[in-house]
């Protein structure tokens, strides 16, 4: 009889993991279609302007990009 319970809990908890897997593995898939024709980098629509205005600017040095990275901490 001990056995017996002992394979039922296993059986169970087998069945329980693998319909966990099943459910995360087909809710990934549905967020994969779902971003799938996602386009981030195409032109946007509307009345967008250009956030940077770099212009007329010369090159930093070693030494200020240096100081701008640890600035910035990237």
């Amino acid at each position: 009889m001990t056995l017996f319970k002992l394979i039922f809990k296993t059986v169970k908890v087998f069945v329980l993991f693998t319909g966990c897997t099943i459910l995360f593995y087909y809710g990934i898939m549905w967020i994969n279609e779902e971003y799938q024709d996602y386009h981030r980098y195409d032109e946007p629509k509307g009345a967008a302007i250009k956030v940077s205005a770099a212009t007329d600017q010369e090159p930093l040095n070693v030494l200020d990009r240096l100081i701008l990275f640890y600035l910035n901490g990237e």
